[in-house]
């Protein structure tokens, strides 16, 4: 922080200085009865040292969840004065090495006291903020944080550059703080200002290009917040915008669905002007391998061309056969979710054949929920087949 009187002070950097002064000097950072803010959430405390405890102001215990492995490279972001960082650097061993990230010069000093105290040697802290994380790009396998992120005021950033620094297949493990159901009037934690939805939550987390997005809220903190154990990775594909250029393989994987009798009515993919002209331009994408190899798409469509249902569309997902199980259509159908609502769609419907089971699954996973099942709607290949209805209603309309 400046010393230059007319800068302002952070205050939350202010508060977090004080608390690493008062743990450095050996005073107890409690709560109102005496205990430790976030060292309850705790089993192995007594294995780090009592500086690192004394400052834990997390609301869980993201190195419980995240099952890291030895080897793994973890960054910690907010790492305060190193307690996720030294218990996650005992489970990653010494060929793993683990990133502690705080904005607060007094936690980095305070840290790595605690870090040469616990002779760990796989370790390292960086001065910084976590909306401009200070690591090259697929720099780590695991991110965790304990209660930092509510603080943030730009999540779509703190998200991004989550997003930027995780290898392909990485995971995100974050204990925090969101919103969740209706105030309720009880005193609520100082620092839930700033807290978001859950469907916000994992809304930024998909706009960001993370997938298998989970959010499960714990103990309710008063005021209509909760604590929330987050979960999301980085699918090893990529996810871009669908170009005229792509449709002889989008073709391909289209037909190869077609051919299996449980995608469509659709007798044969049609020609590229055709699709072009009923599909919504923006909302056309394709997932992307290593090789840069398209091995998947997905796309809106318009439902009618009636001005009251302007914010109604049906969506398509197909992915090549030989990337089925990989993570593909979850990257895909929640990058299109995300991108629809931000252009005001308040409803996504499709309709799946009930022998399309990994469709069914997929669907679910992403919030469509089934609304009934149509009987004999059609004939494919002169038998007639039954279709379930499935929507996905917005929550931000």
């Amino acid at each position: 922080m400046s010393g230059d009187p007319a800068t302002p002070v952070d205050p939350v950097l202010a508060r977090y200085a004080e608390a690493a002064r008062r743990a450095g000097e050996g005073e107890c950072v409690c709560a109102d009865d005496g205990s430790h803010f976030g060292a309850g959430h705790y089993a192995d405390v007594d294995t780090v040292p009592a500086a690192a405890v004394r400052v834990s102001l997390g609301c869980g215990n993201p190195v419980a969840v995240a099952e890291l492995r030895e080897g793994e490279t973890v960054l910690d972001l907010g790492s305060g004065g190193g307690l996720d960082v030294l218990l996650s650097a005992r489970r990653v061993g010494p060929s793993g090495h683990v990133y502690g990230l705080d904005a607060t010069a007094e936690m980095i000093e305070l840290a790595r006291r605690n870090a040469t105290e616990a002779g760990a040697s796989n370790v390292e802290f960086l001065h910084g903020s976590i909306e401009h994380i200070p690591l090259d790009d697929r720099a780590v396998d695991v991110v965790i944080s304990n209660c930092v992120i509510v603080l943030a005021s730009d999540k779509d950033t703190v998200f991004a550059e989550i997003a930027r620094v995780l290898r392909p297949g990485g995971r995100v493990d974050i204990s925090d703080i969101v919103r969740h159901g209706a105030e309720d009037g009880s005193a609520a934690v100082d620092c839930g200002d700033r807290a978001i939805t859950v469907d916000q939550y994992q809304a930024a987390l998909w706009r960001a290009g993370l997938t298998q997005v989970s959010i499960q809220p714990t103990d309710t903190l008063g005021g209509g917040l909760h604590n929330a154990i987050v979960h999301a990775a980085k699918p090893c594909v990529g996810v871009r915008r669908m170009e005229p250029d792509d449709w002889p393989t989008v073709r391909a994987i289209y037909e190869d669905g077609i051919a299996t009798g449980n995608a469509t009515f659709e007798p044969s993919a049609p020609a590229w002007d055709q699709w072009d002209r009923t599909h919504l331009p923006d909302h056309r994408l394709v997932a992307t391998d290593a090789e840069g190899r398209v091995v998947g798409w997905a796309a809106l469509a318009p439902v009618t061309d009636r001005c009251v249902y302007r914010g109604v569309a049906e969506d398509s997902v197909y992915v090549h056969r030989d990337h089925h199980g990989r993570g593909v259509g979850t990257a895909l159908l929640e990058r299109l979710v995300a991108a629809s609502e931000q252009a005001g769609y308040w409803t996504i419907q499709t309709g799946i054949f009930p022998d399309n089971t990994a469709s069914l699954t997929l669907h679910q996973r992403v919030g469509f929920r089934i609304v009934g099942r149509r009987e004999r709607i059609g004939q494919l290949n002169g038998a007639w087949r039954d279709t379930y209805l499935l929507e996905r209603r917005s929550h931000n309309m």
